[in-house]
């Protein structure tokens, strides 16, 4: 692990991302991930072989080159000039962070919720989850508010930033193109089940470790605003194999111990309804106030993995 990139760049990254949340920029690195991903998606389904082929080879080829392109922009000026070298580095590393973002949508949901502005809340809510909102009413919106916000937790925290200690921005770019590619064309319909497996088998491998190191954070934080550290870590032992996915049932299941609220159950996607188990199905439903909980658990666990990160490499 680089001690710069830990004791300095993702600390820095980390404040950046929660003062400024994440910049609605033209030339934003992960929006300009999405668009070569539509780009060239059409030229490579049309490459007369299996399409689980054509989609692993678009997969692996995006993933390589995010790598390739950031590892050279990176060390050429640092080669130039150290200290643009190090700006530019932090703030890669601070385009793939998103508490701050994700904390402001969420509180957003809240509030349209409190004042009784369902349709605005829905509308909000489709902008972060993948799921159909169009019918959720208050505790259905609540529920999915905060399990996005546990899931998200790993995807735009616990996970850029492990792998930003590991081989810094170039990995943590990396991270996010995989991350990219699974929301993208990670599904399970028919227009993606072949195409995009390869590009779902990959995430559930890049996000197995920091989904699961997720646990203890979230316990910690837990344990700080509530005194309920105990109840994460029971629930996530229970609930957290509860999900379609093999990694976002941990930190759902840690939330919804740390909140003492059932989260999960069936849910609709593309007019289509998927079975799920509920997470936490000995507590109640969630209130809309569980919302405002959640973003402090977020936001908490968050800061401590930062913290984590850096006493480990200073002190291990």
């Amino acid at each position: 692990m680089n001690t710069t990139v830990i004791c300095l760049m993702i600390p820095a990254a980390f404040i950046l991302d929660i003062i400024f949340g994440d910049p609605q920029w033209k030339y934003h690195p992960v929006r300009l991930m999405g668009i070569a991903i539509q780009k060239t998606e059409p030229v490579f389904r049309d490459i007369p072989i299996p399409l689980v082929v054509s989609g692993a080879i678009f997969a692996t080829g995006l993933i390589g080159m995010t790598f390739l392109l950031s590892f050279a922009a990176i060390n050429i000026l640092c080669a130039l000039s150290p200290v643009s070298g190090f700006i530019l580095e932090t703030i890669l590393i601070y385009f793939c962070i998103s508490a701050g973002a994700l904390e402001r949508s969420a509180r957003d949901v809240f509030r349209f919720i409190m004042h009784r502005r369902i349709t605005e809340a829905r509308k909000k809510l489709s902008m972060i989850v993948g799921r159909d909102v169009k019918h959720l009413d208050t505790t259905a919106l609540t529920r999915a508010t905060v399990e996005t916000v546990a899931e998200n937790l790993v995807d735009g925290v616990i996970a850029p930033i492990f792998f930003a200690a590991i081989g810094g921005a170039p990995l943590a770019l990396t991270y996010k193109m995989i991350n990219t590619l699974d929301s993208m064309v990670g599904y399970k319909n028919e227009q993606y089940r072949e195409f995009g497996k390869i590009s779902a088998r990959i995430d559930d491998i890049a996000n197995y470790v920091p989904a699961r190191l997720s646990v203890p954070v979230i316990f910690v934080a837990a344990w700080i605003l509530s005194q309920k550290g105990s109840d994460a870590l029971i629930t996530a032992k229970k609930d957290g194999r509860q999900h379609t996915s093999p990694n976002a049932g941990y930190p759902e299941a840690a939330f919804a111990g740390s909140l003492n609220i059932r989260l999960g159950g069936p849910s609709y996607y593309g007019g289509k309804m998927v079975k799920k188990s509920f997470i936490g199905d000995d507590f109640a439903d969630p209130e809309p106030y569980h919302i405002q909980k959640a973003c402090d658990v977020m936001i908490l666990s968050s800061a401590l993995w930062v913290v984590f990160l850096w006493a480990i490499t200073l002190f291990g």
